[in-house]
């Protein structure tokens, strides 16, 4: 008795223990990052019924959830669904469903072949019914994107069916068995998608839908290299399959114009190994049945020794009576290359880096497949056949808009500035308009600063021109520029720009109707601006974005946009830039009014999305500690209801606070920080505080901070969750001084968070990676405040720097220090102390912080050999450094095995110099070459 009594007290004690260690948050770990759910595809149906998102964790399976919009509690949920999309008669849903992540990686452990993995499925869910049907093995899917209830798929190939000993007929036993054809070409269903009507094609190679759903095109892949490539168009009206072309080796640029009348596709009969194939352009009849135009390279009006291009997919305009294509120059012929006595060790591999070359080597290198695809603008008139092309190695870049409804088109050329790009990226560009109807091109401006576009009626061009700090128009009628901005008695150029550059602009909203006027932003307000008129323009927000410190700015509702029309509602997304509160407010195009607020709350907005044929619309809303879940409402906004539910295990993890701080340069200039405070803070007690930075970061104050594996950074949520301070300062620099104005902006923002309490000041950290790295490396030369530090990515010595390569994009680093970011304001002989005096490598000596370094062997931003100066220096002065370098990795970590990797040793580094945690092995004995691969050394010594 005795013995079951203290059995039966030990297990309700054992349980009221659990349940009271289950009610106690925890900190995040780094296993918390693979089941962190985020959320994207959200899309709401055109007639605002239903709505649906995709879930997906971090590392696993995703989930997709539909419901309806008036019900957002019913859910249907498709686990693994992804890509989804709603049909266009608003009816049905589809989408793919991915394998089981788990059970492909256990083939793959197995090592099994390609072929035998799982494979994607489909689904067909309607909407009124919540009936789904699935489809196996699917490669791809298509439906029609403006009307339409049809939906195209294509299937994977057929698995191979192994030998049955019991089919074989022994007195056929001489008989060859009939061997599979080979093709590249797959199944392909298409069908109505509730199933009446269907369809299915073999040997299908590629396929698509036209706009409007009425025809779809299909085309066979060869077999068994025998020339009978075929193209067809599917009536989906009648059923009706027609031939449109065959006995070619491949076809592309498949394009049906908006109506459906055309159909253009390019062609060539030449094998996919030939060096130099030719293509054929053509344009189908749909309703007639017959190609109507053939263009090839004699064509006459092509570019002279040109050729029909097949890496520019053709476009037409909206009433259909344009086409337009790409020409390419003709093949050339070297000697060289076409030298079959030479044999490939034989060939010379080397660069030649030309003073006089547009773009040095690195560029040439890294564009050359663009260059070896680049193709020259032409139209065909689609009626009278007649072929004019527009642009041409002289004037060689021509603009189209989304939509194609006007006779006009801009073209420019920067080839006359392109030399000096290496230094100068703000180069000018010869602009011209062009006569669709002729192909004549007309100057509009020569060096012009900015990338004009085009007016929906095409009456202007409109740009930005930095070197005036204005907005401009030209009147193509009249020939004659106009300053839509100089009569406006407020700035139009970034007001907080601190770079040696030319300013960028706030931007433009968007014209009004019949080009009667274009709304343009500045820092806060919204003008309307009349260009024949532009000293009349008025702000539409009267004024009360600059006068309350609010930035307004036009929410856009509309999908394909061309113009703005005024009798539809006027709705703002509004930011305090001093409260950092964000919200909506209804506007007027006249002026005469103030915007009224609707909504306006402590939260980040963004991702608003109306349905076309309703007021109803979603939108993503944050804070720190509130997740980026999707809410419903109208545009109204008098109502929000919250539709998803990310991450609800964070209820039991302590995430903290975050709170504005401002604060006071050692120049008196007023600027602000981010503090993050960790869950129950008391500011009695002390708590290690890591500051990170970058830029300005203080408007982000409301966002969400996923916890994540680190690509470079810390993970602010983890660090939080485990009892550190982090504070994030804004920093506002002078041109020739960054490291200096890094200096003057975040020790005075340190010290106004120590002043208020809660901070461990002998227990303070800095971390950053690329110029938040640099400015880590220069403030250790110049503070011993802090007793740990990170830099990830850090350029110490800006003089051998200047010299190097981008080389993920090929460019010189110059511009770097010239006009950007590193703001020296001038090239290395010109201002050689201020590159000295900026640069930490020679200011080594003073460190007296150790120092935990990384930076990877591909580096494309940040040269590589700039992280090892760093660390060969603290070396040789005998500092506590160490180097970490991700083989075959970039600027910033992609493989995600890395990321957790570095998000371990960022907090065995940090936890050992701020909390007194024992230092891990790769520490204190680092990791022998001879034991790299074998071991990590994340244990801990005594």
């Amino acid at each position: 008795m005795f013995r079951k009594y203290s059995t039966l007290l030990g297990f309700a004690l054992l349980l009221a223990s659990q349940t009271g260690f289950a009610q106690q948050k925890r900190s995040l770990t780094h296993a918390d990052y693979d089941g962190w759910e985020s959320l994207g595809s959200e899309q709401i149906t055109k007639n605002g019924q239903f709505v649906g998102y995709q879930i997906s964790p971090q590392d696993g399976d995703a989930r997709l959830e539909i419901f309806p919009y008036a019900k957002p509690a019913g859910k249907t949920v498709i686990p693994r669904a992804m890509g989804f999309s709603f049909s266009a008669d608003d009816a049905f849903a589809v989408g793919k469903i991915a394998p089981q992540k788990d059970s492909v990686r256990v083939l793959k452990l197995k090592k099994k072949k390609a072929d035998d993995l799982p494979k994607d499925s489909l689904f067909i869910l309607q909407l009124a019914t919540g009936k789904i049907e699935k489809l196996a093995r699917v490669k791809s899917f298509s439906i029609p994107s403006e009307k339409g209830s049809w939906i195209a798929v294509h299937f994977e190939k057929e698995l191979a069916k192994k030998a049955d000993p019991a089919d074989s007929v022994k007195s056929d036993s001489t008989k060859k068995a009939e061997k599979p054809k080979k093709t590249d070409g797959t199944k392909l269903l298409v069908r109505s998608l509730d199933g009446a009507k269907s369809w299915e094609f073999e040997r299908v190679k590629s396929y698509g839908f036209a706009q409007n759903g009425d025809f779809l095109q299909y085309t066979l892949a060869e077999e068994d290299t025998l020339d009978n490539a075929a193209l067809y168009v599917l009536d989906l009206a009648t059923g009706e399959s027609k031939l449109v072309h065959e006995k070619m080796t491949a076809y592309s640029g498949l394009t049906f114009s908006p109506q459906s009348k055309y159909l253009s596709f390019i062609a060539t009969d030449d094998s996919a190994k030939h060096k130099k194939p030719e293509h054929k352009l053509f344009l189908y009849q749909v309703a007639q049945g017959n190609v109507t135009q053939e263009l090839g390279k004699e064509t006459a009006g092509l570019l002279e020794n040109g050729r029909i291009s097949p890496d520019r997919v053709p476009r037409f305009s909206e009433d259909e009576s344009r086409m337009f294509f790409g020409v390419a120059k003709g093949y050339r012929d070297f000697a060289y290359e076409d030298d079959t006595t030479i044999l490939d060790e034989e060939r010379v591999s080397l660069d030649i880096w030309g003073w006089q070359d547009a773009e040095i080597q690195p560029m040439q290198l890294k564009n050359r497949s663009r260059e070896e695809k680049a193709s020259y603008l032409a139209l065909l008139e689609t009626g009278s056949g007649k072929v004019i092309q527009l642009a041409d190695p002289e004037l060689d870049d021509v603009y189209l808009e989304n939509k194609i409804t006007q006779d006009v088109a801009l073209a420019s050329t920067d080839q006359a500035y392109r030399r000096s790009y290496s230094w100068d990226i703000q180069t000018g560009r010869d602009v011209y308009w062009i006569d669709l109807k002729t192909g004549k091109a007309s100057l509009i401006e020569k060096n012009a600063s900015g990338n004009p576009r085009l007016s929906p009626e095409a009456g202007y061009a409109y740009w930005y021109d930095g070197r005036d700090s204005a907005w401009v128009a030209y009147d193509l009628a009249k020939a004659e520029k106009i300053n839509l901005t100089k009569e406006i008695p407020v700035p139009f150029y970034e007001e907080l720009h601190d770079s040696p550059s030319l300013p960028g602009s706030y931007g433009a909203e968007g014209w009004l109707a019949d080009d009667a006027a274009i709304l343009i932003s500045d820092r806060y307000d919204i003008w309307k601006v009349d260009p024949k008129n532009p000293a009349a323009a008025v702000s539409i927000t009267m004024g009360e974005g600059r006068k309350n410190r609010v930035t307004f700015r036009r929410a856009s509702l509309k999908r394909d946009e061309r113009f703005i029309d005024a009798k539809e509602p006027l709705i703002l997304s509004a930011f305090n830039e001093v409260t950092k509160e964000n919200g909506f407010y209804s506007g007027n195009f006249d002026g005469k009014s103030a915007p009224k607020q609707l909504l306006m709350t402590a939260n980040n907005y963004y991702g608003l999305r109306k349905a076309e044929e309703s007021s109803q619309v979603i939108v993503r809303r944050t804070t720190y500690r509130e997740n980026p879940d999707v809410y419903l409402t109208d545009l109204s906004f008098k109502s929000l209801t919250k539709a998803s539910n990310l991450n609800p295990q964070q209820a039991n993890i302590k995430w903290g606070n975050v709170e504005l701080v401002s604060y006071l340069t050692l120049d008196g200039d007023e600027l602000q920080g981010l503090l993050f405070k960790p869950e129950g803070f008391d500011p009695a007690k002390k708590y290690p505080m890591m500051v990170y930075f970058y830029e300005r970061n203080s408007d982000t104050y409301h966002s969400y901070r996923t916890p994540a594996p680190s690509r470079s950074t810390i993970n602010i949520p983890y660090f939080v969750s485990n009892d550190y301070m982090v504070f994030v300062p804004d920093i506002k620099y002078k041109i020739g001084l960054p490291g200096q104005s890094a200096l003057e902006c975040i020790v005075p923002g340190v010290q106004a968070v120590v002043a208020r309490g809660g901070v461990d000041t002998d227990n303070m950290a800095i971390q950053g990676q690329s110029w938040g790295g640099y400015q880590v490396a220069y403030l250790i030369t110049q503070t011993n405040m802090f007793k740990a530090a990170g830099a990830g990515a850090p350029v110490v010595n800006m003089t051998s720097a200047y010299g190097g390569i981008r080389w993920g994009t090929g460019m010189s680093r110059m511009f770097q220090y010239e006009q950007t970011q590193s703001r020296i304001g001038g090239t290395l002989w010109e201002k050689p102390l201020y590159y000295l005096e900026n640069s930490p490598l020679f200011m080594m000596d003073r460190v007296e912080t150790p120092v935990l370094i990384m930076h990877n062997d591909e580096d494309g931003a940040v040269p590589w050999y700039q992280g090892i100066e760093m660390f060969m220096a603290l070396k040789r002065l005998n500092k506590p450094a160490w180097l970490l370098q991700y083989n075959g990795e970039d600027h910033n970590l992609t493989q995600r095995k890395n990321s957790k990797d570095l998000s371990v040793r960022l907090s065995q580094f940090f936890d050992h110099y701020l909390k007194g945690a024992s230092a891990p092995l790769w520490m204190t004995e680092g990791l022998p070459a001879v034991e790299k691969g074998r071991t990590l050394k994340y244990d801990l010594g005594n």
